[in-house]
């Protein structure tokens, strides 16, 4: 591919020198599992985010998973979650035994605020909106809804580092958040790795600090049965030199997008963030016509585009059973068969964004 879809070696060029001296210090230390640089990249993230706290794990669907533990969901319980997301999403709310409850979705491919309200049961206990593509969903409106009923508001932020609305970053808008670090991500650790942000919630950061790590409370006494969830020293460590850049990295990504939304902006559905939103394109994702078609058409003219998700949560096999088929939520019916995600990250050089471009612009000329 001429435009492959992402290019993960070529994007940490700029910082190759400073992870190498960062890998060695920490080899040379000897201080490997919940050390400084976990402390340090805990305390910078909260402190990001504008929330009370945060906790490294080890991967962004560990993070879902110990907060909705933490909070005590369950058997008998349902989450209200959107249904084009990542697997993940829902398979952490199928492995507390609760049950997954789809909302259907807004032009925007976010989770629509007046479909949640209508799928809110006695049984309810968590709303868990993801921040898909990177961009906000309506917070203000979702939190409203769980005021109302009394409903612990769960942020799926794996795609949201950064972006922020209304004068609140992502992660710092619900009650808690759980974020992956995946090499996909725009902020990531080398392997995997995630964060869990909470507002307040005292009692919940001791538990999830206890829970990551088997549930002890000291070396010799363990509270209650648990797995091993720790995020290690060494990705922090690299998570660290990560967000000292993060400006260079993340104003690349959004003035790619921006050319991308000027040069296609007639042809298709781009993005198109309200005033008040920082969406930080974690996928660029269009809404097109002949989208099959023209996916073909970009691999056959070198670029790597992709679809983000083929297949909706709704009609995987291990959630055939939790809700209703894919006809009863009419937004989503709409737009699964338009998104495309076109290729986009700090290194995409001139030329190629260019070829992405023409390529788009010539299949619809055609």
């Amino acid at each position: 591919m001429k435009v492959p879809y992402v290019n993960l070696g070529k994007d940490v060029e700029p910082i190759r020198g400073q992870l190498s001296d960062k890998f060695n210090e920490i080899i040379k230390s000897g201080y490997y599992i919940l050390g400084p640089e976990v402390s340090t990249f805990e305390e910078r993230f909260a402190k990001i985010c504008g929330s009370k706290s945060a906790i490294g794990v080890s991967n962004g669907t560990s993070a879902l998973y110990l907060l909705l533990k933490a909070i005590g969901v369950g058997p008998g319980d349902e989450v209200i979650t959107a249904p084009n997301s990542f697997i993940a999403s829902a398979s952490v709310v199928a492995m507390t035994g609760a049950t997954p409850v789809f909302a259907d979705i807004g032009d925007n491919l976010n989770i629509s605020p007046e479909e949640v309200r209508k799928k809110i049961t006695k049984k309810t206990k968590v709303i868990m909106p993801v921040h898909l593509t990177g961009r906000p969903y309506d917070f203000e409106a979702i939190n409203e809804i769980a005021k109302s009923q009394d409903i612990f508001v769960l942020e799926d932020a794996a795609q949201a580092y950064g972006a922020s609305k209304a004068g609140k970053k992502v992660g710092g808008m619900g009650h808690a958040a759980g974020f992956s670090l995946h090499p996909l991500k725009n902020l990531h650790a080398f392997g995997d790795a995630g964060i869990i942000t909470l507002n307040g919630l005292d009692d919940l950061d001791e538990r999830i600090r206890r829970a990551r790590n088997l549930g002890f409370v000291d070396r010799d006494h363990c509270q209650f049965p648990s797995g091993n969830d720790r995020l290690d020293e060494m990705q922090a460590g690299l998570l660290n030199i990560y967000l000292d850049n993060m400006d260079h990295f993340q104003g690349e990504r959004s003035r790619k997008a921006k050319v991308y939304i000027e040069e296609l902006g007639d042809l298709v559905i781009t993005p198109n963030p309200a005033d008040d939103e920082t969406c930080v394109f974690q996928t660029f994702v269009l809404q097109v016509e002949k989208r099959d078609e023209l996916l073909a058409y970009l691999r056959e003219s070198g670029v790597d585009a992709k679809i983000h998700y083929p297949v909706t949560i709704i009609e995987q096999e291990a959630f055939k059973n939790c809700d209703k088929p894919l006809a009863d939520y009419p937004c989503l019916h709409r737009k699964v068969n338009k998104v495309i995600s076109l290729p986009l990250y700090p290194s995409l050089e001139g030329w190629q964004q260019e070829l992405v471009i023409n390529s788009v612009r010539s299949f619809y000329a055609r």
